[in-house]
C-alpha cells in the first residue's frame, strides 16, 4: 500500500503500549494525534527522534496534538526505552507490522545502498475528526520534529 494522503480517513487500530495497556486511535477522537513510525527503539536515530518528540511534547500538546510512536518492538523493549530516555508519550508495539502496512509505513526501502523490507520512518497527523491532515514518508530522524513543528505552525 502507498502512504496515506491528506483527507484520507486514518485506519483505526488498537495496539499495546509500553505499560501493557491497549491504546485505540478512535479512543482519541476529538484530539489531533501525531502518529510516527520508527524502526527500532534504543538505536541512535530512533533515540534522537524520540527525544526530539519528548522535548517538543509541551508545545505540541499546547497546540492540541497528542503523540504516539509505533514500532515493531516488543512491549518490554518499549518499556526499557521509555524508562531510559524519560519519554512522556505513548510508544506502541506493532510486532506483526499490520498497522504499519495499512498506514503505508512498511515496505521496501534503501538503507546504506541496499534494498530491504521494513519500517519506513514516517509521520502522519490525524485531525480531531479522524482524517489525515499531514503526512510524510521516508523522513530523517534528525530535524524531523523541528520541520513538523514549522509545518504545523507551532514555531
Amino acid at each position: 500500500m502507498s502512504g496515506l494522503q491528506v483527507g484520507d480517513t486514518a485506519p483505526d487500530f488498537t495496539l499495546t503500549d509500553a505499560d501493557g495497556q491497549p491504546v485505540t486511535l478512535s479512543g482519541l477522537r476529538g484530539q489531533a494525534v501525531v502518529v510516527y513510525f520508527y524502526p527500532r527503539a534504543s538505536t541512535p536515530g530512533c533515540t534522537r527522534q524520540a527525544c526530539d518528540f519528548r522535548d517538543s511534547l509541551g508545545s505540541l500538546q499546547a497546540a492540541g496534538y497528542q503523540v504516539l510512536g509505533i514500532s515493531p518492538d516488543p512491549v518490554p523493549r518499549l518499556a526499557t526505552f521509555v524508562e531510559t530516555q524519560g519519554l512522556t508519550f505513548s510508544l506502541l508495539s506493532d510486532p506483526d507490522h499490520e498497522v504499519m502496512e495499512r498506514w503505508g509505513a512498511w515496505g521496501t526501502k534503501t538503507t546504506y545502498g541496499k534494498q530491504t523490507v521494513g519500517v519506513i520512518r514516517s509521520t502522519v497527523v490525524v485531525g480531531a475528526d479522524g482524517n489525515v491532515t499531514w503526512a510524510r514518508y521516508n523522513v530523517k530522524a534528525t530535524g524531523h520534529v523541528a520541520m513538523l513543528r514549522r509545518e504545523l505552525g507551532i514555531d
